[in-house]
């Protein structure tokens, strides 16, 4: 998508419309669902958000962490600056929110973070890159990270096209919705993805979730 547009609003206006998509097709439940579980005891926690576009699933995370009386530090990083520039944007200033400009392999954060999350990132990565990914996220998540992506099922192929097209979406985001969808994964090659990158069977787990997302989740074992 970064590759077809080149007008800063252009590209704006598709990030907002794929928030749309993310809360009309319940992308984030799931991963925001783990968050809740995995930091149910803690009074503060931190989050990194790897692609995080228009950074919505970070103000979600912000508005729970309010309500359940939690200190969140909240960092969205993302390849493409213009999304950096978007994100904040949408995004208040009472929120104190990150958005950070960085292609992740090269990332190197202060210290670990507690959680790292992302969604529908990983299908645009070769095989080699998706297990370096989550080695990644391995060496830099002090409790866990969580992977969200899609299912690809010829349900989910056919039909994103009706609903984008009935909803008006951005040409762009019916066109990359399809190809995301064929490039996506069934549950046995996320745990390939996960074998390759040194994890077992084991330490990880793989759940479908509605609307046809699979989440790739590991939990560290408690600190001591």
């Amino acid at each position: 998508m970064d590759a077809e547009l080149t007008e800063y609003e252009d590209y704006r206006r598709c990030l907002a419309d794929l928030a749309r998509v993310n809360r009309l097709t319940l992308t984030h439940r799931a991963t925001l669902a783990w968050l809740r579980r995995q930091a149910a005891a803690l009074p503060a926690f931190s989050l990194l958000d790897v692609a995080c576009g228009h950074g919505d699933f970070l103000r979600a995370v912000r508005r729970w962490a309010r309500r359940a009386g939690k200190q969140a530090t909240l960092v969205g990083l993302d390849l493409n600056p213009w999304s950096a520039r978007a994100a904040r944007e949408a995004t208040a200033p009472e929120d104190e929110i990150t958005y950070v400009t960085a292609d992740v392999f090269d990332f190197r954060p202060a210290t670990k973070l507690d959680f790292i999350v992302s969604s529908q990132f990983l299908h645009h990565l070769t095989d080699q890159q998706a297990a370096s990914f989550l080695a990644w996220q391995e060496v830099h998540a002090a409790r866990g990270w969580y992977v969200s992506d899609l299912h690809r099922h010829a349900l989910a192929y056919f039909g994103f096209p009706v609903l984008a097209t009935a909803a008006r979406w951005h040409e762009l985001v019916r066109w990359d919705g399809r190809v995301s969808i064929a490039r996506s994964f069934r549950p046995a090659e996320l745990r390939a993805l996960a074998a390759a990158a040194g994890l077992r069977t084991e330490d990880v787990t793989v759940r479908w979730h509605p609307l046809f997302r699979l989440g790739l989740g590991r939990v560290k074992p408690p600190f001591p």
